[in-house]
């Protein structure tokens, strides 16, 4: 058997070329809209690119600003309830995960201009903070796969990919770890964890062959845990003419900050004296960065009581920087005679060149109908072209590899939100459905989502107190390993969100 050849650096951060194992899923992450924002916004299931008046709504429509009448100033407090539920080869697991997180925070400044001669009759200023996704989550998958192995992952690199040769014996043999590539790596963490064997023992060698069991019924879990958030940070203007137009700005900053552990289990039902038991194989990816956003609107009285909106939301450039460590764990029976685990830790920290991934703009028309001082329904209806997501640099095989993904694969996704709120005497009794298309051409990858809400508030003059509850459920397909295996778990992710409100007149 080969040694295991440990790098004598100790948590040395070294920077390498582009390789990294980027994949769809980090441009749908932050290309996808969350539901988030104050209490009465999600109870109305964010239908408010036509009605104005609160924080929140600003992120619709930027005009939504100028329908306020005082200073006014909100934060809102949410309990994120996650339940992911998964099914893998017949086996079902259920992972659940809990959250509670001041999601909002936000003032509006209104003046009014005392000059009846002008139609331009009020400005508004407002900054609003909202973490639009909160990124914690975990989720456990585990089944028998009859047929497919997570050696294809490690083969993948060890053999060669399509773009380039095998890797030869003597860098798996005598390498540091922080001075390969990340194809590289990929292979010695493979080698190192008794995966594979080179077809001949010569340093020249760059075919390798697979020590795992060929008999199949490989017992496999992946158990992902991610920690972190996506704030927006709004700068916002907005005015308004004879109070029949409101016209906004808004411009973001967006911060993100994400920690995705992964653990991948394989077990052999391997009892003899000889040969691999099982691997683990951990990968925790750190990334952060931010972005710059921008968007315009106007809310249009056509009359007293009927309002329409139109705005635009550009796309989100973004960023980003990763940080990656891995380790892998092997049990098997010729590598120690007592059993003892086999842990291969490099205890590198490998530090990513920055790259960047421009999300979709996004294009909302807006609906409402206010009844006096009683009662509004609201209707908004939104697309967004998700085959624009774009990776950059273009330079980059691998990023521009994504790029085309995203053109073949991904499509125009409508989203449509319905909202609607009843007074009564100082009660506020709302409800909402939001229904969003799936990106993809085929949505067996990625479900369409399905979201219903509800909510109370009540009025004491100068300050207000909303409650909500927003449910949402999406199917997706999930992956165990990023590549080189081909199966995959469906998932079902359901939200269950309670968010509460304080909002005060000043």
């Amino acid at each position: 058997m080969k040694k295991i050849f440990i790098t004598s650096s100790l948590l040395f951060a070294s920077f390498v070329s582009f390789s990294q194992e980027i994949t769809p899923n980090e441009g749908l992450r932050y290309a996808i809209d969350n539901l988030t924002g104050s209490a009465r916004f999600r109870a109305m299931s964010g239908a408010f690119g036509a009605v104005g008046g609160d924080l929140s709504a600003i992120n619709v429509n930027p005009a939504g600003s100028a329908l306020f009448n005082f200073n006014q100033a909100t934060i809102s407090l949410s309990n994120f309830n996650i339940r992911n539920s998964s099914t893998y080869f017949g086996t079902n697991t259920i992972e659940n995960d809990h959250d509670l997180d001041i999601n909002q925070a936000g003032a509006v400044f209104v003046f009014k201009n005392n000059n009846s001669s002008s139609g331009w009759n009020k400005i508004s200023f407002a900054l609003n903070y909202e973490n639009n996704s909160n990124f914690d989550n975990q989720f456990y998958t585990r089944g028998v796969n009859p047929n497919n192995s997570i050696d294809g992952y490690f083969l993948r690199f060890a053999n060669g990919l399509p773009s380039e040769g095998g890797i030869f014996l003597e860098v798996l043999e005598n390498a540091f770890f922080d001075q390969l590539s990340f194809i590289d790596q990929q292979a010695f963490l493979g080698y190192n964890a008794y995966i594979f064997n080179p077809v001949e023992d010569v340093f020249n060698n760059t075919l390798y062959v697979s020590n795992v069991p060929t008999n199949g019924n490989y017992s496999q879990e992946n158990y992902t845990v991610a920690t972190g958030y996506n704030g927006k940070l709004t700068g916002n203007i907005a005015t308004s003419f004879k109070d029949r137009l409101f016209i906004g700005l808004n411009l973001n900053a967006h911060f993100t900050d994400l920690t995705n552990t992964i653990s991948i289990y394989e077990g052999y039902n391997n009892n003899s004296s000889s040969g691999l038991r099982s691997v683990q194989f951990d990968t925790e990816t750190y990334t952060y960065g931010g972005g710059f956003s921008f968007s315009v609107g106007a809310i249009g009285k056509i009359t007293e009581s009927l309002r329409l909106g139109l705005s635009y939301e550009s796309p989100t450039w973004y960023n980003l920087n990763d940080e990656v460590r891995q380790r892998t764990i092997a049990y098997c029976a010729d590598c120690d005679p007592d059993f003892n685990p086999v842990i291969f830790n490099p205890n590198v920290i490998m530090v990513f060149e920055s790259y960047k991934i421009q999300t979709p703009s996004k294009l909302t028309g807006s609906f409402a109908y206010v009844f006096g001082e009683k009662a509004l329904i609201s209707v908004d209806y939104a697309m967004k072209d998700y085959s624009n997501t774009t990776f950059r640099p273009r330079s980059d095989d691998h990023l521009e590899s994504l790029n085309n993904f995203m053109t073949d694969n991904l499509d125009t996704a409508a989203e449509i939100r319905v909202g609607g709120e009843i007074k009564h005497k100082k009660w506020s009794f709302r409800g909402g459905y939001r229904f969003e298309e799936s990106p993809y051409k085929v949505d067996i990858a990625m479900g369409d989502l399905t979201g219903y809400s509800g909510g109370i508030g009540f009025d004491f003059g100068i300050s207000r107190l909303d409650v909500a509850y927003a449910y949402s459920r999406r199917k997706m397909n999930f992956d165990l390993i990023s590549s080189g295996l081909s199966d995959a778990s469906r998932l079902t992710a359901i939200n269950n969100n309670v968010t509460l409100s304080y909002t005060i007149k000043f």
